[in-house]
């Protein structure tokens, strides 16, 4: 990689995107911790003279109700108390039935943990690509004029777009009142559901959202880029121009799409992801670390491909195969992409899938498909097992997660093993078992 220090030229661009790229121009001796704590100190000075749009409070949920109609009466009678138009509320719940199946998807868990490429594999498929190039030819005008306003890349934005509901085609066939308003019964995620509701209500009287036009995913996922009520409600813009802001116009749902990356920090100009060759000798304690590119590039991790990297920039060695898979040095943007969906997997199936619709090819190393999964009932013994012997899950869920992870590849560094905290059948035998 080619590494630069851009300044001067970079800074108007850097206090827009967030703290993170922010960081990027410290110099990369100091702690990342006094990068952290200066930055903070500028961004609250900024943000102090910005007026706060006024927020209606939120009702107070019980904990429990006997019925699914002693829910409806007493959310109603709060959301009202809060200020909410009581006709829409009562419309808006005449609408809603308790659907058991949507309270069975949200509790319910896969039998085995997915490997990184079957997730690709989905992600970049014949068809999900051959579809994407056509709608990225038909939207390449707009597109452009979004990635020049927004500076998120034309090709993400489409990406998402192509994830989400399939260009447009799949946008859901469940009720979004009765999902939102069975999750908020259920209880398990009650504010989370209600707040969603409520914010369906204000989209509602506002006119983006039509009564006709009231089924999406069965987690309250809405349009073309599956945006749930209150991120539509603070994100959402009239991308086509009529005064309205409506998930299901396709100009609305991608122009909402950038600027909900834009808001979330997008850097301009820079890639999710770069793939990267590592030396024999490395250090495999620090995968998983974020360090500025020049650190990167001292330890020996040099892109595959020709590119220029601002030599502060901030960026995470991930080995989403372990060390016989591919290698990659994830951007700032990586996660901003994660805000849709809180996955490693699926903001590399979009990045993937970005590349193929701009005509880029896709990994250079091959996946180890060779490695099993662990069933849900191993990763939780493991995640027992692990914590017993002082290394911290933080929990037993039964889900391979960033803590279970980094627990592992301690463990790892202890017992003999690569520490690149890959889960498989084959490393964790002697933990999964017990």
């Amino acid at each position: 990689m080619i590494l630069e220090k851009h300044y001067i030229a970079l800074f108007p661009a850097l206090v827009m995107v967030g703290c993170t790229s922010q960081q990027a121009m410290q110099k990369p001796s100091k702690p990342v911790r006094q990068a952290n704590v200066q930055i903070t100190q500028t961004q609250t000075i900024q943000v102090k003279p910005t007026p706060k749009p006024a927020v209606k409070p939120q009702p107070v949920a019980k904990p429990s109700y006997g019925s699914f109609s002693d829910w409806k009466s007493d959310f109603s009678m709060r959301a009202m108390a809060s200020g909410y138009d009581a006709q829409t509320i009562r419309r808006l719940l005449d609408l809603a039935y308790l659907n058991q199946q949507v309270i069975s998807l949200d509790s319910g868990q896969p039998e085995f943990s997915k490997m990184p490429w079957e997730y690709v594999d989905s992600a970049v498929s014949d068809g999900r690509v051959s579809t994407g190039k056509r709608k990225f030819a038909e939207q390449r005008a707009f597109l452009s004029q979004l990635q020049s306003q927004y500076g998120v890349n034309a090709e993400i934005i489409a990406a998402i777009w192509g994830m989400e509901s399939s260009y447009g085609a799949v946008t859901g066939n469940s009720s979004i009142p009765s999902s939102l308003a069975s999750l908020a019964y259920d209880g398990r995620r009650q504010e989370f559901a209600e707040t969603q509701l409520l914010s369906l209500a204000s989209l509602l009287q506002r006119g983006d959202v039509s009564w006709s036009q009231l089924d999406g995913s069965w987690a309250g996922g809405m349009g073309q880029t599956q945006f749930i009520p209150d991120t539509w409600l603070k994100q959402g813009v009239d991308g086509d121009g009529d005064g309205h802001r409506n998930p299901w116009a396709t100009g609305d749902a991608l122009a909402s799409t950038a600027n909900y990356l834009s808001n979330s920090g997008w850097v301009r100009g820079l890639a999710p992801f770069y793939e990267v060759r590592i030396p024999a000798s490395f250090d495999y304690a620090v995968v998983g670390s974020k360090q500025s590119a020049a650190r990167w590039a001292a330890l020996g991790i040099d892109t595959i491909d020709d590119v220029s990297l601002d030599a502060n920039t901030q960026m995470e060695l991930w080995l989403p195969a372990g060390k016989d898979g591919p290698a990659l040095l994830l951007s700032p943007n990586f996660d901003v992409i994660k805000v849709y969906n809180n996955s490693s997997s699926y903001a590399l199936g979009v990045s993937l899938l970005g590349k193929a619709l701009a005509g880029q090819g896709g990994l250079y190393k091959s996946w180890p498909r060779y490695e099993r999964p662990l069933s849900t009932v191993q990763v939780r013994n493991l995640q027992q097992r692990l914590t017993s012997m002082g290394y911290d899950t933080k929990g037993a869920d039964g889900i391979v997660g960033t803590n279970t992870r980094r627990a592992f590849q301690r463990w790892q560094a202890d017992n003999g093993q690569t520490p690149d905290g890959f889960i498989t059948q084959r490393s964790a035998a002697s933990l999964a078992s017990w």
